[in-house]
């Protein structure tokens, strides 16, 4: 479901948000943070990999390097299993200060998935596909606008990481109660 979620906050944030041709707002990666976070890191992958279907066709397949289609949802999975590492290591959940703490653990989730990215731009998509390698000035574009939305994404985060509600709702979904077994 959060994968699901993931895809159709990207469709909405690329619609709205279109910067240029081929570079749009994403805000696909927070159902993958939440993921991340709340189920751990094998659900942030799956999520991850989900989530980055819708980019990697609008990105990747239909602008031109097709191999967009495998490597955004890759890149995207990395950031769901960094959170989840991250916040099972330092146990986010009982965290007196989780709001706070978890601005630098979302950033610090990119980073995996960032130097992915930068790879792909720059080494794969010019490797296999010359003609429609990336231009340079685009790279940076890119990588800003990346930072600009996990930076946004971490305040969301930590706005909703201590709201008794939202947690209870999550909770609920990620841990249905057991069923009683009749005889």
């Amino acid at each position: 479901m959060m994968g699901a979620l993931g895809n159709a906050l990207f469709i909405i944030s690329s619609l709205v948000g279109q910067i240029a041709s081929n570079v749009a707002l994403d805000f696909s990666l927070l159902t993958i943070i939440i993921a991340g976070i709340y189920a751990g890191p094998r659900a942030g992958l799956a999520t991850g990999l989900i989530a980055g279907i819708a980019p990697g066709i609008q990105l990747g397949l239909i602008g031109g390097a097709a191999i967009g289609l495998l490597a955004i949802p890759i890149g995207k999975s990395f950031t769901g299993l960094t959170i989840g590492l991250l916040a099972t290591h330092f146990k986010l959940h009982n965290n007196s200060h989780k709001s706070l703490f978890s601005i630098p653990l979302v950033l610090l989730s990119y980073i995996p998935e960032g130097l992915f990215t930068y790879a792909y731009l720059t080494m794969i998509v010019p490797m296999f596909f010359p003609a429609s390698a990336t231009p340079a000035f685009i790279v940076p574009i890119i990588m800003t606008k990346a930072v600009a939305e996990v930076t946004i994404m971490s305040f969301m985060i930590a706005a909703i990481i201590d709201n008794k509600a939202f947690n209870n709702f999550i909770t609920t979904y990620f841990n249905p109660p057991t069923t009683i077994k009749t005889l």
